[in-house]
């Protein structure tokens, strides 16, 4: 009998669905949401709004996409949290009437395990390119910083994570300090192909162990740009491109060092990326560079799976439900918490 999971995620901005059938998906629809671009970040309550107006055409597509009717499903996977609790509870709130009207089983997904096991996506029955256990996962994006040890699908430890601000937040707001726009991530990616990643240095933190901070290097940039400034007015305008790369390069380089520090006290060589940060082209090309310098394997996922979608929600999902791990209907969405 096929195993059909549909997976939904709502944690911040994205509203999607997915349905993967027998581990393979057969569809993943994601819809964002412009609105906040005006705002120069997240509105909690314009999200919640807008996963209200998605939700139901989103699961419509993914499941017409798919070419399955709602009575072949399975089971109903969700994301639980972490994230904007009002953009959480529209999907939770859907997944459980959903399931319950289908009297299909219900599979909380935490939004963190489901970026680590977006290597797990398979789009045909030949893709089998995926870590082994036990692997290294470096989990980065706006509003976590991670190093996670993944042992099975279901056995993870952080090692390590951030102690303030996460990677992505800081390019954000570092975005918004140079007046570039929001999300910040995409455009200083653009601008950093063009500039020298070696003409500015800021400053770097020197946490013990495994952890990071980047509170330090946002404020390093925030004086630097203002001192620059008195300067020359239209300094940021005259070396955007050179700023980009210099601040991209400081963040590769924090992430990598620690995540090379694990790599080699653990003695492990497969090492994947995950997480919206992981869309950036310096951090890929980091991991790019370490596979041949360390010989790691590395698994960098396409980057459709870097961003927020229910792909792998539903995944993480198909994996739980072969080991019969439901949800009862009482259990709430939460707002924080690690793997």
């Amino acid at each position: 009998m096929d195993t059909i999971i549909l997976g939904i995620e709502s944690s911040c901005d994205d509203t999607s669905a997915a349905v993967i059938k027998n581990g393979i998906l057969l569809s993943n629809v994601i819809s964002s949401q412009a609105v906040h671009e005006a705002y120069g970040g997240v509105v909690p309550e314009l999200a919640s709004r807008a996963h209200q107006q998605n939700i139901v055409p989103v699961v419509h597509e993914a499941l017409k996409r798919a070419n399955v009717t709602k009575e072949e499903l399975s089971a109903v996977a969700f994301t639980r949290g972490p994230g904007l609790m009002g953009s959480l509870l529209v999907g939770v709130s859907f997944a459980k009437g959903f399931a319950r009207s289908l009297g299909i089983p219900m599979i909380d997904v935490n939004h963190l395990n489901g970026h680590v096991l977006a290597h797990f996506i398979k789009e045909s029955d030949d893709d089998n390119d995926k870590p082994r256990f036990p692997f290294l996962c470096l989990l980065v994006s706006g509003g976590n910083s991670q190093i996670i040890l993944v042992k099975a699908y279901n056995d993870m430890e952080v090692l390590g994570q951030t102690i303030d601000d996460a990677a992505g937040e800081a390019i954000d707001k570092c975005s918004k300090v140079m007046g570039l726009g929001y999300p910040g991530g995409p455009i200083i990616d653009k601008l950093a192909r063009q500039g020298n990643p070696k003409a500015y240095t800021f400053s770097k933190p020197h946490i013990p162990g495994y952890n990071y901070s980047f509170s330090g290097l946002k404020t390093s940039f925030l004086y630097s740009l203002r001192d620059w400034i008195q300067e020359d007015p239209d300094f940021i305008e005259h070396h955007k491109n050179d700023l980009a790369a210099s601040l991209e390069n400081t963040i590769v380089e924090i992430l990598m060092d620690k995540l090379r520090k694990v790599a080699k006290d653990l003695n492990i060589k497969e090492v994947a990326v995950a997480g919206g940060v992981s869309a950036n082209n310096g951090l890929r090309n980091a991991f790019h560079e370490h596979a041949k310098k360390y010989g790691w394997k590395v698994f960098i996922p396409k980057f459709s799976y870097t961003t927020d979608n229910a792909a792998m929600i539903a995944i993480t999902g198909y994996y739980k439900f072969l080991d019969k791990d439901f949800c009862s209907i009482d259990k709430p969405a939460y707002s924080r918490v690690t793997v």
